[in-house]
């Protein structure tokens, strides 16, 4: 399982009321490395200067790997945490997530960071099984 549902947002859901804030809440709570890799790229992309803020340390086990993992497969966990942090995650390999202005989507270094080139220049053997 992804997330760690609470019964009362659970019940919410079933009754089509959820917002953002408690989603985002459930998915801090369920997958608290991956939380913690966007936040820490969100910040540093806002702090900084670069067109884009990324990871690229490698989770320390398997545990926070398939949070990771989970967050960025997912759609609605993706979606939620980039409406929630206001920019667009990308991501690479199974730990190299980046996040970008909105307003860089479709620009050069968006689309670079996205392209298949990218994706396999970034490839690396002790990767593989990741």
């Amino acid at each position: 399982m992804s997330l760690d549902v609470p019964t009362a947002l659970l019940e919410r859901a079933e009754r089509g009321e959820v917002n953002d804030a408690e989603f985002v809440e459930c998915v801090r709570n369920s997958l608290p490395y991956a939380y913690e890799v966007v936040s820490r790229v969100a910040a540093d992309l806002r702090s900084g200067t670069a067109e884009f803020a990324d990871n690229t340390i490698a989770p320390p086990d398997e545990t926070a790997r398939g949070q990771l993992l989970r967050a960025m497969a997912s759609d609605a966990i993706r979606g939620g945490l980039e409406r929630h942090f206001g920019i667009k995650l990308a991501f690479q390999n199974c730990h190299r997530v980046a996040a970008f202005p909105l307003s860089s989507v479709g620009g050069d270094t968006y689309s670079t960071f996205i392209s298949t080139r990218a994706q396999l220049l970034n490839q690396s053997p002790e990767l593989r099984n990741c």
